[in-house]
């Protein structure tokens, strides 16, 4: 692909705003769409190209999503059981709403290739037992049986210097923590650097990673689809490519 559109979903979050400067400021990238419960404010690096637009999750039908054609999809939608306020709520926002927004922008046309790059959680599995792991690890398959031409799944560990909305009183800690474990394992990423990765991947599809990513390739059911760990992450973050 060259010279192309990247439609960016949750891009008001602690790593989709990094997502959005990325590909604003990638010259690969000529025509950028932002379309969310809540658009970035006073953006100045790579306006002239940039597409904002508030849609109702409710009412994708009437959200425009699928005549932007979007190249590719970046999706960092999510939330928490504490700030959807019950569990029902949380799988409607954290997975319905991303599947669904996700088949609202795919094309019609079957010879537009559309990639669809989305961030999960490492961990992540249809058969855990606990509600955030399993919810992403359903939505990940409902990505992939969508029938983009390219699905890339982002499991990354725990997120360092990410500016959130609500606070977290134990993240201080968890920092600590999680620095300390790091100096042993692959477990923490900066969001900034996990941005880079992301629109990355995006920009050179599963076929054209660098074998520092670690790329792994799984399927559900007829669809195949490419998941990228914490550490290919870190390492296509730092790649120069």
């Amino acid at each position: 692909m060259s010279e192309l559109s990247a439609l960016v979903l949750g891009a008001t979050g602690g790593t989709g705003q990094h997502v959005l400067k990325e590909v604003l400021a990638s010259k690969d990238f000529t025509r950028v769409g932002e379309y969310g419960r809540r658009v970035t404010q006073d953006i100045v690096e790579g306006q002239a190209k940039l597409e904002q637009k508030v849609i109702d999750f409710e009412k994708l039908g009437e959200s425009g999503l699928k005549e932007g054609r979007w190249d590719v999809v970046f999706i960092t939608m999510g939330t928490t059981r504490a700030q959807a306020g019950s569990a029902a709520a949380f799988e409607k926002i954290d997975r319905e709403y991303v599947i669904n927004a996700a088949r609202a922008a795919k094309s019609d046309d079957p010879s537009h290739d559309q990639r669809v790059v989305y961030l999960s959680s490492g961990g992540a599995s249809v058969n855990s037992p606990f509600l955030y792991l399993k919810s992403k690890g359903l939505t990940e398959k409902g990505l992939a049986e969508l029938g983009y031409k390219d699905t890339i799944i982002f499991k990354p560990g725990y997120l360092t210097n990410a500016t959130r909305r609500e606070s977290r009183p134990l993240e201080p800690f968890l920092n600590v923590f999680m620095g300390a474990v790091s100096c042993f394992v692959s477990a923490q990423i900066d969001v900034s650097l996990l941005a880079s990765a992301m629109v990355k991947s995006g920009r050179l599809g599963s076929s054209g990673l660098p074998a520092s990513a670690l790329p792994a390739s799984e399927t559900t059911g007829n669809a195949q689809f490419t998941v990228i760990g914490n550490k290919g992450s870190v390492a296509l973050g730092e790649a120069n490519v």
